[in-house]
């Protein structure tokens, strides 16, 4: 998410960030900092009722500027909510009977950070967090900020060749890690990859397939060759420890790498995402100023988060976003639980929700649903994939969030580039993703020839600005390939942009089915099924067809205790939608392969449905 026109220049990365090498030009601090003197704050109020229009009739938008950057690191941002509201509750993880307020959250950081630091991290050096949600999670993605120590997200379900890729890739010193969640046996899978673990002096580790990794940190077991955490937060609890903590923050820059986060890798090998202090500062500023978290109660700002803290839903658009606007963060279980969710909400006086289409469905779906007090919730947050109308309307109603918004971002945008505003309507917050953020740039062009498009034309969507991430990790061209030299990043997406400056996700470039030279977006159709009685959810994916190239199959699963066939469906197209997208496959399933984030694989639903057609 790089830059702002007219106000910012471009200066080279941080000295002491080695890695995103060639991967992009950072913001000169005291440019920027001259630039925006005298800058008044805008207000919630002032942003919406001057929501920026699109340019010349053309796709083009860009947010306004008005709202003040913010030039500190994640660790200053902490110490001063800590200094405005110590006394608040800052963190609340019901698997693990953990209460904090601010007070209690920054102490417990700044000795974790500190015990970083004595235990022979630097600057600079990367540390992997594997694991489900959990209380460790959240003080090491902060202690890492406050030690400027990167913290590299690793994905809670990888197995041992998938580990082994992202630890190598980005050189992993230390890994921090439980014994084991489930059947997810995390010391052990390790050891696949890492035979020496066993033998090793714990904090000094040498392994011939993971050369960079000296330090292996274990969440609650002692384990052999390993360190405890709560050993090296208390080894950081002494006075000198903590003033060589002070110490090393002298030399912070908000423009320093701070977490790297691997992209899902449905093409080709995952990427890790580099997002810098500045990235992540202001765009959970921005979500929680359009979330008008600032202007809430504390008893109103209690934010439920069922999301992984791995993904920038949970790490930016919960834990930042609380730390931000000194709102409180309610873990309510390990991976995503329905029920848990229901039970946080209900129990700890929950008033925003944060989740993907999918976990909505599910917590909609939870059959003691009724049970549950949800007289205390206001509002939240939906994002991840596209959303239909019908599923937004039942979020607004049945879960008494009136003031739900729908954000559209993705990683590689630290990741909210469009999100709706609370008081935006049903039916905009149904059929689109909302209006741009503050200091960003959007535009959406023909996919083939680059050009801007008219409004209401469907190609691929660019984002510019603040948000842009520093690069890939090591891959200067592949961050090249998709951040271009005048520092548009292509999404992939496909959306469209009308006269109000309303943004809609059509499909992914390659989601985009195209059937005998049309082109058809699957986002659409799934929205026109949602449409229909006794469709609770359904996934548009494309099937390799001799004639046509490709053919439409709509994957639909009904509501409980609904049946119909695939002629009926068909027939209910009928007259509504043109005949080319009419689907010439309906298969009906009881779930989707997904990512642990909620996530439908498409690619993984599509090679399922060819196997089950026989094509």
């Amino acid at each position: 998410m790089v830059v702002y026109i007219g106000m910012l220049r471009l200066g080279r990365l941080c000295a002491g960030s080695p890695g995103v090498l060639g991967a992009r030009a950072v913001l000169s601090r005291s440019w920027q900092e001259a630039s925006l003197q005298g800058v008044r704050l805008l207000s919630s109020k002032e942003e919406n009722r001057s929501a920026p229009l699109p340019i010349g009739g053309l796709s083009y938008i860009q947010g306004r500027t008005r709202m003040r950057l913010i030039s500190k690191t994640v660790g200053r941002c902490l110490d001063a909510t800590a200094q405005r509201v110590p006394d608040k509750d800052a963190l609340i993880v019901l698997q693990e009977n953990v209460r904090l307020t601010f007070a209690q959250l920054k102490e417990e950081v700044d000795k974790a950070a500190a015990g970083l630091l004595s235990i022979g991290l630097c600057r600079g050096d990367r540390l992997g967090m594997w694991g489900p949600n959990s209380y460790a999670w959240v003080l090491m993605q902060l202690a890492t900020a406050q030690a400027g120590i990167i913290l590299v997200s690793v994905n809670p379900a990888y197995q041992a060749m998938e580990l082994e890729y992202v630890l190598r890739k980005v050189g992993c010193k230390a890994l921090v890690f439980p014994k084991q969640f489930r059947t997810q046996q995390y010391y052990n899978i390790l050891k696949q990859i890492c035979p020496e673990l066993e033998q090793a002096q714990p904090g000094a580790l040498k392994s011939q397939r993971l050369p960079d990794l000296t330090t292996v940190i274990s969440v609650d077991d002692p384990l052999p060759g390993t360190l405890l955490l709560d050993e090296v937060v208390a080894a950081g609890s002494t006075e000198q420890q903590l003033a060589q903590l002070r110490y090393t923050q002298q030399f912070l820059s908000c423009h320093d790498p701070i977490n790297i986060q691997f992209t899902s890798g449905t093409t080709g090998s995952p990427k890790g995402a580099t997002l810098s202090h500045y990235n992540i500062v202001n765009n959970s500023n921005m979500i929680g100023e359009r979330l008008r978290l600032g202007k809430k109660k504390p008893e109103e700002s209690r934010v439920i988060l069922p999301s992984p803290l791995y993904h920038c839903l949970g790490s930016v658009g919960g834990t930042m976003v609380c730390v931000m606007h000194g709102a409180t963060l309610i873990l309510s279980s390990p991976i995503f639980d329905g029920k848990k969710a229901l039970e946080a909400v209900s129990k700890e006086r929950g008033s925003f929700l944060y989740g993907t289409p999918t976990m909505f469905v599910d917590i909609l779906n939870q059959p003691d649903f009724s049970s549950y007090d949800i007289s205390t919730m206001c509002g939240g947050v939906i994002a991840g994939s596209p959303a239909p109308p019908e599923l937004i309307r039942a979020i607004i109603n049945k879960l008494n969030m009136r003031d739900l918004v729908v954000a559209y971002g993705t990683t590689e945008n630290s990741p909210v580039t469009f999100m709706s505003f609370p008081e935006d309507t049903v039916e905009q917050k149904a059929e689109s993703v909302g209006r741009i953020m503050p200091h960003t740039e959007a535009k959406i062009v023909n996919v083939e020839d680059g050009k801007l498009l008219e409004l209401n034309t469907p190609g691929e969507l660019c984002i510019r600005g603040y948000c842009v991430m520093l690069g890939y990790w090591g891959e200067p061209e592949k961050t090249q390939e998709a951040v271009g030299q005048d520092k548009w990043y292509w999404t992939g997406d496909i959306a469209t942009m009308d006269e109000q400056g309303f943004c809609k996700i059509v499909g992914r470039s390659k989601d985009m089915i195209i059937r005998g030279g049309e082109n058809i977006y699957p986002a659409e159709l799934e929205d026109f099924f949602h449409t229909h009685p006794q469709v609770q959810e359904v996934q548009v994916v494309g099937v390799k067809d001799d004639r046509m190239g490709e053919e439409i199959c709509a994957c639909i699963r009904l509501k409980s205790g609904e049946e119909t066939t695939a002629e009926e469906i068909k027939a209910f197209c009928k007259g509504k939608i043109s005949h080319f997208k009419i689907p010439r496959y309906v298969v009906f399933v009881t779930n989707y392969p997904l990512t642990i984030s909620g996530k439908v694989q498409k690619f993984k639903l599509r090679e399922q449905m060819e196997r089950h057609l026989n094509l």
